[in-house]
This record gives structure tokens, sequence and C-alpha cells, in this order.
């Protein structure tokens, strides 16, 4: 990740390149992602910003005018008459957002590339000014969120846990070097990073396959399996894995047989839920 670039922004980079039929409006990102102008833009392009945000103490709410109060949150948004969002600003500019917007879902501009030419400016840059000042108001709206929706907050964790958990099992996958990439060839490097991952996502979907298996075995002994207990199962196991592997050349002309990916086990009323806790249904 390039200094001053925030992880969201990669992730936002991801999405809109996304050619799969499954179209995810929010973005789940850890604090890293979770600084104004990202709020700007994953607003103005239209997805739903929803990072894991730590250091509480040191984020500021912001009033939508100077005479704005509030019964019983005021204290959260400082002195009364500050920090106040300049719409008027925000209004000047908003033509030159919307075409900043435009120009990045359509790839004449990647997200970091833009926010990195932002920055390098930012005191006379009345453009990036207007991308601070809506993502004070995105984010001053997602801070209410998160502490009024013990929901939301469980949805976000559970989904940050995820990210680590897969963080964790592809650095667990490359082992070499402690995933130290000591290479200088660009080639070598690019190499190294788009390796591990298609890797580590081998072995998950081996996992998965031996899940789906075993699953299948226990309802065939009689056994009841609940929706609730596989989703408290993780993909990101290690403990069968000879990490050195073994290699068998004869094997190589063997064709593996089709798997199957149906379970005999509804999902219907798990997916209900986990819909109606999202609000929107929106997919991360």
């Amino acid at each position: 990740m390039g200094g001053g670039v925030w992880e969201a922004v990669y992730i936002i980079k991801g999405l809109l390149k996304n050619s799969s039929e499954v179209k995810p409006t929010t973005v789940q990102a850890d604090t890293q992602g979770q600084s104004q102008p990202v709020f700007a833009l994953a607003h103005l392009l239209g997805f739903d910003l929803m990072p894991r945000i730590r250091n509480w103490k040191g984020l500021t709410f912001y009033r939508p005018s100077k005479t704005t109060e509030y019964v019983h949150i005021d204290a959260l948004f400082g002195e009364s008459g500050k920090n106040v969002i300049d719409f008027d600003l925000i209004e000047s500019q908003f033509r030159h957002l919307m075409k900043v917007a435009v120009s990045v879902r359509e790839g004449a501009i990647s997200s970091s590339t833009l926010l990195k030419r932002l920055r390098s400016g930012c005191k006379k840059n009345a453009t990036y000014a207007a991308f601070r000042e809506v993502g004070r108001v995105i984010r001053t709206v997602q801070l209410l969120r998160y502490l009024s929706d013990p929901a939301l907050r469980r949805r976000v964790t559970a989904a940050t846990n995820k990210t680590e958990s897969f963080n964790g099992f592809s650095q667990w996958i490359g082992f070499g070097n402690r995933g130290v990439i000591a290479d200088n060839d660009p080639v070598e490097q690019e190499k190294a990073m788009k390796f591990n991952p298609l890797l580590t996502n081998a072995v998950i979907f081996h996992n998965a396959l031996d899940i789906a298996e075993i699953v299948r075995q226990l309802l065939e002994e009689g056994w009841t399996i609940e929706p609730e207990d596989l989703a408290h199962i993780s993909p990101y196991l290690t403990e069968h894995i000879n990490l050195f592997g073994e290699y068998s050349t004869h094997e190589l002309g063997i064709q593996p047989a089709a798997y199957d990916p149906k379970l005999d086990v509804d999902f219907t009323q798990l997916r209900e839920q986990d819909l109606s806790a999202a609000g929107l249904g929106r997919a991360a």
C-alpha cells in the first residue's frame, strides 16, 4: 500500500473491476479505510463504506449548521457552533465531484491515483476540500449508525475478523522466508503477490470440499446438521495439511471427479436472518 493511501481505496478499485455475477455494494475495511475522502469517494460511487473504527476519541462528529444542537448527544459534536459542514463548498464543487466519480468508475483514473493527486496540494485544492466535507457528512452518519445499531457493530466486527483470519491463513501458506519478498525483480515480486492468494484460495477450496464430504457422511449416518452448525465452521483449517507437501508424480495424469457443491441442508432461514440484519441485504 502506497504511503498516504488507504486500504479501502484498493478495495473500491477491485470492486469497480469486478466482472462476476456477484455485485457487492458494501466495502468492509479495517481502521485504515475510514478517512474522510475515502468515505466521500465510496459514497459517490454507490458503495456503503463500513470499516472497523478504532481510536474514537480522536474522531470528530460534524454538525450540519452552527445553530444545530442535539438534546442527548450534543457532547459528541464538541463545542457549540464548531465542527460545521461547509455545504456551500460542497454545492460549488458538486459538478467537479461527480466528474471525478464518473472518471473513476469508467476507469479513466484509478481511485488510488486520484487521492494521491488530490492530497498533493490539499491545502489549495478546492475539490479535495469538497471531498473532505462530503466525507465528514458520511462518516458522521456512519459513526452515529455504529453507536446506535448493535447488529451493525456485530456485522462489521464479524466481517473484519473474517478478513484477519484469511490474512493469517494466507501468511501460513506463504511460509517461505516468512512471507518476505526478497527478490528485487518486479516480475518475480508480482508473481509472489499473485501466486500466494491463488494457492491460498486453492487450499480453502480443498478444505471446503473436505468439510462438505464429511457433512454428507454424517447425514448418511443419521446425524442432524443444522445450518447454524455449519456457520461456525471455518475453511481456514491447517491441522490436516502437510505444509511441505507430498509429491506423487504418477498421479499427475489422474482426472479428479467433478465435485458436488450441494448439501442436503436448508440454509434459507439463515440467509433470511443475514438479509434482515443487513437491512438492505447488501453483500460484503
